[in-house]
């Protein structure tokens, strides 16, 4: 393991090193997301290829299902790599993660139909997704820790949100792909999976990225006092069990529109409302495109005006349009659907912008990585994975969008409720144990606080 020492984090040096830890992790954090959105995709074509019935929105539920086990995986690995992150560094565990999901992208495309091999086919299809979601599970807290415990208190709304800003950004790339591989690839076959494919070129440059970047400092500066927690995932779940809730029902309300307005609406807008898969992808794409412009604009905002007060404005706004969503949506008419899915992005990225600081801050050092990374990712069991499922089955029961909105409010009204209780850590300094009654010391001193980005 490499020494670091205050030395290790001169001035100069630590500027560009928080420079390309906002640039790794943001990277980083697409190229994830990009690999985990490709199938939900993908999913109506999936469907029909690895789970056929003569029902495609039964053959998509089939789909959904299976895309749902990528979210059973990932606390998981919040656990396992939250764990390794709280033991060894938030480097290296990025650096396993990124490798993981994105070893299991690439076969992903290779996996012969169940005309070729029948169920096997499916089974290797839900093995590889549980890969996935091993791998995400800890690349999210990871990425946003690299990015917040290099940055000045002031700023850490904003450096926060980049990493936030990979998930929007990773879904538009993987609708890019898909889109770009329709036109170019006609063999309906290959046309799919040539994105899962090609996510290969993606890995090697984000781990180019991640080799070349430091240890945070304040990581750093616990591996210098002797600090790492033995048992982090244990310490965290027995002291601070309550915040981990509460992380958890803060992303409820981030994850569940996230699958909803990106993965689920693509198959309500080709089944229901018989527009092209094409027209549906491109909606999505704006969405993403402009939720992904406007998380790092509302990182920045937390920093002003608070991440828990911008939090609540963002979910009480979404729960309050998700109704005349739908209703523009069943309109069929390009503009009302562009409203939409605007205002939606609005809303969205209120949320998104702030949360990821806001979940960092909740924890204490030597256990942040693994309280932040199981309290986020729980929320991917809890409402993230159920939403595109839960969704069609309310589709496929009602046939009628309005069943699906109140399944969404009642994530908002939940993440509504949670932001009110969670503890606002924002002045707090993150290389201080925050169960230390001492400030400061001769040893808490030995390395700089991170500079002003």
């Amino acid at each position: 393991m490499r020494t670091y020492s205050s030395a290790t984090y001169e001035p100069t040096h630590t500027r560009r090193m928080l420079r390309r830890a906002l640039i790794t992790s943001t990277v980083g954090t697409s190229i994830e997301y990009f690999d985990f959105a490709l199938y939900g995709l993908a999913a109506v074509t999936i469907g029909q290829a690895f789970f056929p019935s003569h029902d495609a929105l039964a053959s998509t539920l089939a789909a959904f299902v299976t895309f749902g086990a990528g979210f059973l995986a990932r606390p998981v690995g919040a656990a396992i790599f939250g764990h390794v992150g709280d033991r060894i560094g938030r480097k290296a565990t990025l650096i396993v993660t990124l490798t993981l999901t994105g070893t299991a992208t690439f076969l992903m495309g290779l996996v012969p139909t169940y005309a070729e091999i029948g169920i096997w086919g499916g089974v290797v299809v839900v093995l590889l997704r549980l890969l996935q979601g091993l791998g995400l599970g800890g690349e999210w807290g990871g990425a946003v820790l690299l990015t917040v415990e290099w940055g000045n208190r002031g700023k850490r709304g904003f450096l926060g949100a980049w990493p936030q800003f990979g998930i929007p950004i990773g879904v538009a790339m993987g609708i890019s792909a898909m889109l770009a591989s329709t036109e170019l690839v006609h063999d309906s076959y290959w046309a799919w999976r040539m994105p899962f494919l090609a996510s290969i070129v993606l890995i090697v440059v984000g781990l180019y990225l991640r080799l070349g970047v430091l240890e945070s400092p304040v990581f750093a500066g616990l591996l210098e006092r002797r600090r790492i927690e033995q048992r982090p995932v244990v310490e965290v779940l027995r002291k601070h069990w309550r915040d981990v809730v509460l992380v958890c029902l803060l992303g409820a309300g981030e994850q569940t529109p996230t699958l909803i307005f990106t993965t689920f609406v693509l198959a309500y807008g080709t089944l229901l409302l018989r527009l092209p898969e094409k027209t549906m992808l491109h909606y999505s794409l704006f969405y993403n495109l402009l939720a992904a412009a406007l998380v790092p604009v509302m990182g920045l905002l937390s920093d002003h005006i608070g991440r828990k007060r911008l939090y609540l404005m963002g979910a009480g706004a979404l729960a309050l349009w998700t109704i005349p969503f739908w209703h523009l949506l069943s309109t069929k008419e390009m503009g009302a659907m562009s409203l939409a899915f605007a205002v939606a992005a609005l809303a969205w990225s209120a949320m998104a912008g702030p949360l990821a600081a806001l979940c960092a801050e909740t924890f204490t050092g030597r256990m942040r990585y693994s309280g932040a990374s199981i309290g986020y990712q729980l929320s991917a069991i809890t409402s993230g994975g159920p939403a595109a499922v839960v969704a069609t089955f309310l589709l496929e029961t009602y046939r009628t969008s309005y069943a699906v909105a109140v399944y969404l409010i009642v994530c908002l009204l939940v993440s509504f409720g949670a932001a009110l209780l969670v503890r606002d850590r924002s002045r707090q300094d993150l290389s201080v144990e925050y169960d230390e009654r001492a400030a400061s010391s001769p040893s808490t001193r030995s390395l700089p606080a991170p500079l002003r980005f």
